[in-house]
């Protein structure tokens, strides 16, 4: 079996981030291989310090999850600053040998700041060309445009193009922060082909639920699924999980 290398930070609240990410890829019977780019003290409310990990060490990092399995899939979560970001970049394989799924996480649940801006700048430029999937939500879409939130179907298509222009095979634009009855994700790729994807939306709050549907995808990317039904089905693990909440 093939496992998959996540890249990202450690959340000691356990809400969110590697912690999140393994007990996703747990739930796919995937395993898990992993880089860690930061350790973060975190609560449900508050971001209290985070210590970023020397951009050497996550490089030897993902050279030695390489070594040691085959992996799968690559999903990235949380990177900090610029100098990760170049750390990572420069360590991945080509996409078109691993699907690589980035998690653009720029800001925590509770406000904190998980990416600086030399280092979202450099995301833009340096990673999303080298990615499968980039799964923004609304308001992280908006912030790697540098554009005001979309607000309807047409600004939210929108937006996702604009993205795809920027180099990455495929994003999936999630509407958990939209409005309406359905949570709707629109998965934009290829010739600009366009998917819409849906559940209900569910009353309900909890953290790390960015960090679990690029872990579900990236399970099922490595297994051999195709994106779209990876998308289909990490979207309803994801609602089952809001469920339970």
């Amino acid at each position: 079996m093939s496992a998959v290398l996540v890249i990202a930070g450690a959340d000691s609240s356990g809400g969110a981030g590697l912690t999140r990410d393994v007990r996703v890829l747990a739930d796919f019977d995937t395993d898990t291989v992993c880089a860690i780019t930061a350790v973060t003290a975190q609560s449900n409310s508050r971001v209290a310090a985070v210590h970023h990990v020397p951009p050497d060490i996550i490089r030897a990092q993902i050279g030695a999850a390489f070594e040691t399995r085959e992996i799968g899939a690559v999903k990235i979560g949380m990177l900090g600053n610029r100098a990760t970001v170049e750390a990572v970049v420069e360590s991945l394989p080509p996409r078109e040998s691993v699907p690589v799924v980035l998690d653009p996480v720029l800001v925590a649940s509770c406000g904190g700041l998980l990416l600086d801006e030399d280092g979202r700048q450099t995301l833009v430029e340096r990673l999303l060309p080298r990615v499968t999937l980039v799964t923004p939500n609304v308001p992280e879409a908006a912030a790697l445009l540098g554009e005001k939130p979309a607000a309807g179907e047409s600004s939210l298509i929108g937006q996702a193009l604009r993205l795809l222009a920027l180099g990455p095979r495929a994003v999936l634009l999630k509407g958990g922060h939209a409005t309406g009855a359905e949570a709707v994700d629109w998965l934009i790729s290829g010739q600009q082909s366009v998917r819409r994807i849906t559940a209900p939306r569910i009353p309900a709050t909890l953290r790390g639920t960015g960090c679990a549907l690029a872990s579900a995808i990236a399970a099922g990317l490595a297994s051999g699924t195709t994106l779209a039904d990876s998308c289909e089905r990490a979207k309803s693990y994801v609602t089952q999980l809001l469920q339970r909440a």
